[in-house]
């Protein structure tokens, strides 16, 4: 799917539901710690697809793949770099299993590369770029619709990875950063400056997610509707987590909170509306019944 096709599935849904968590979900469903969904993804992939087909029951237009931290570089950190193209392919596999038959679109998710770039950190800028274009062509190769870079904080990374997936593909794409500092990244990126950061590019939304509190998210996703005209993909954390003593987080909305926040979302400038960190399939059912 290229931009103009997404423009026109985008044109012909008022609001379109994107899914919830992958991570605290699967957490919840039995993830050994020190584990990944990419080893699920390999190990226990009906987990992976039972998450997919719940989110889709809830209401999920579209559906982000198992790939988060799926570069070849976030492997390593894994054990899984001789995985590369198994763990990217099997997670579109996964992910067209539970939308067949319907018209749920498939999102190839591509996290940041868990190292900083020169000069804060050892990568370099053209090694970066690469290792975002051979998981963009994996997964475009697998048959995802989209890709959406996510969670990201740093603009040159977010270049890297625009200009990685461009150099390999044309696909519908949407960049999405956390302002996990309220309305700032923790590189003090803001919306405004994301947004005129990525103006270049030849982008099909722009995304906030994951972040810090709903009220934050929600001061993000009206600074930068101020700023740019493209659609907007907003995916806020369900509250705060709080930690417990076993290092284990829960999140503070309930669903029906959670529902009521997201009725605002459209009206604030959102277009494609899912969850983060903490968003369950009952979360979702209430943000998809809120926003339709």
């Amino acid at each position: 799917m290229n931009k103009n096709a997404f423009n026109s599935f985008l044109t012909e849904n008022d609001v379109v539901v994107s899914d919830g968590a992958t991570g605290t979900n699967l957490i919840n469903r039995g993830l050994p710690k020190g584990k990944t969904a990419e080893h699920l993804v390999l190990e226990n992939p009906d987990v992976i697809q039972a998450l997919h087909n719940d989110f889709i029951q809830s209401g999920a237009d579209i559906i982000l793949t198992s790939t988060f931290g799926g570069s070849r570089i976030r492997l390593q950190h894994a054990g899984l770099e001789k995985e590369f193209e198994r763990v990217n392919t099997q997670g579109v596999q996964i992910a067209k299993k539970a939308t067949e038959g319907s018209k749920v679109l498939i999102a190839g998710s591509i996290g940041p590369l868990g190292q900083m770039l020169k000069p804060l950190g050892l990568i370099e800028y053209e090694q970066a770029s690469k290792a975002y274009a051979n998981q963009a062509h994996v997964l475009v190769e697998a048959g995802v619709d989209l890709l959406v870079i996510e969670t990201q904080f740093d603009i040159n990374e977010a270049k890297a990875a625009i200009e990685g997936v461009r150099s390999t593909s044309d696909i519908a794409l949407i960049c999405s950063f956390s302002f996990d500092r309220g309305k700032k990244t923790m590189m003090g990126v803001s919306p405004t400056q994301f947004a005129e950061a990525v103006n270049q590019y030849d982008l099909c939304a722009l995304g906030i997610n994951c972040g810090k509190s709903i009220e934050d998210n929600q001061a993000c996703l009206e600074e930068i509707t101020s700023v740019t005209d493209l659609p907007i993909w907003f995916k806020p954390n369900a509250g705060l987590p709080k930690v417990d003593e076993n290092g284990d987080a829960s999140y503070s909305l309930t669903p029906e909170e959670m529902g009521k926040y997201a009725k605002r979302w459209p009206s604030m400038g959102a277009n494609i509306i899912g969850g983060c960190c903490g968003t369950s399939p009952d979360h979702l059912a209430n943000i998809a019944a809120a926003v339709k």
